[in-house]
């Protein structure tokens, strides 16, 4: 039997995890911590599943095969992992990156709407788009409970036979040398034929890889029971680079920023949000949804992003048998059902990744999260 080792029980890591165990591997699967912990960016509360992506249809097309994966991972489960609530785009330019998602959605046939800003008031129960071009509707878009879609996930990989191993892992070899398919736990050093390393922001620390970490305020208002339905959508101004969505499972109403943070060290940094990111998303909440400027904060969080600087994914060989995986905050975790699959056939041998994925010389570039500009 093929045996591999996975670091990292985040939602890329478990979902590969459990890929690789239904498919006749022995898996050990290696977490510092606990799968779904909260240092991981993967136990964020929620996550969103949108297809919009510029001009991109490789990320457009994964995204929507992802949406029935996740629906289909619930079933097993026996509980519900996604919210499809919709989403809507608030779209600033008439001929911006919202105008070439709608082309590509067009092209690869996933379900949107083009609507007029004055739409807006019929999904938001308090809108405000006078500063709006036009509205990219998403009905089959939604919110992941990403901190329970991890740890579900990863029950279920143990379930399938994976070894779940608890300690701090270290790569083997190195320097002049090549890595080996190896790791050391601990002081123990476990062999496998494969070894990927998924260890999201933890990554840069351990290899010479272009990922920068960055400090991620999320942040939940209180808000009035009609924001609080079931059919509130989730939305995203990538101008503003601001996203949320309507109160899930009672921890109020998501409005935070997307832009990138200060550095970060994911292990011990404070996990306090800054009194400013608080200021930031209610000015932001009273010009778009005015009835919610005073909204007060009823839940938040501190999670990291790991970023290359194209928002790119790495998925490399470093050295034979050893990959990586990484560089995916902002917009990795929807896919991750799907990509375990496209991993899986990388490990197995049966495929190349894409060349946009290899550890090479990358241009800044956030065209495929959001724009990148502050509040």
């Amino acid at each position: 039997m093929k045996s591999v080792i996975v670091v990292g029980a985040g939602i890329w890591g478990s979902s590969l995890a459990l890929r690789l165990a239904e498919t006749g591997w022995r898996v050990t699967l290696v977490e510092q911590h606990t799968p779904g912990h909260v240092r991981q960016a993967s136990a964020g509360e929620t996550r969103l599943l949108r297809c919009s992506h510029g001009e991109d249809d490789w990320y457009a097309s994964m995204a929507f095969n992802a949406r029935d994966a996740w629906r289909e991972l619930g079933e097993r489960a026996g509980e519900e992992l996604y919210h499809e609530a919709g989403m809507m785009w608030f779209a600033v330019r008439p001929d911006g990156w919202e105008q070439a998602s709608a082309r590509t959605l067009a092209t690869l046939g996933i379900p949107h709407q083009v609507l007029d800003p004055a739409d807006g008031g019929r999904y938001f129960p308090d809108f405000r788009g006078d500063d709006l071009s036009f509205l990219l509707w998403e009905p089959q878009a939604g919110v992941l409970r990403a901190r329970r879609a991890t740890q579900v996930t990863a029950g279920l990989a143990v379930a399938a036979g994976v070894s779940l191993v608890r300690g701090r892992a270290v790569p083997v070899g190195g320097g002049a040398e090549p890595y080996e398919r190896a790791v050391e736990v601990d002081g123990e050093v476990l062999r496998a034929d494969r070894v990927v390393w998924a260890c999201g922001a933890w990554l840069p620390q351990l290899f010479d890889v272009p990922v920068s970490v960055t400090k991620q305020d999320t942040l939940h208002f209180a808000v009035p029971p009609a924001w609080t339905t079931p059919g509130t959508p989730a939305w995203v101004d990538y101008a503003a680079s601001a996203y949320g969505h309507g109160d899930v499972d009672g921890v109020g109403m998501k409005a935070t920023s997307d832009a990138e943070g200060e550095p970060y060290e994911p292990e011990n940094g404070v996990r306090q949000v800054d009194p400013g990111s608080v200021e930031r998303a209610r000015a932001y909440l009273g010009r778009r949804f005015p009835s919610l400027a005073g909204a007060p904060v009823l839940f938040s969080q501190v999670c990291q992003y790991a970023l290359t600087p194209d928002a790119e994914w790495i998925i490399d060989e470093v050295s034979p048998g050893v990959w990586l995986m990484g560089g995916d905050s902002g917009h990795g975790f929807k896919h991750a059902p799907v990509l375990a699959g496209y991993m899986a056939g990388i490990v197995s041998g049966e495929q190349e990744p894409e060349a946009r994925f290899w550890l090479a010389e990358r241009s800044p570039s956030r065209g495929l999260r959001t724009s990148g500009e502050s509040w």
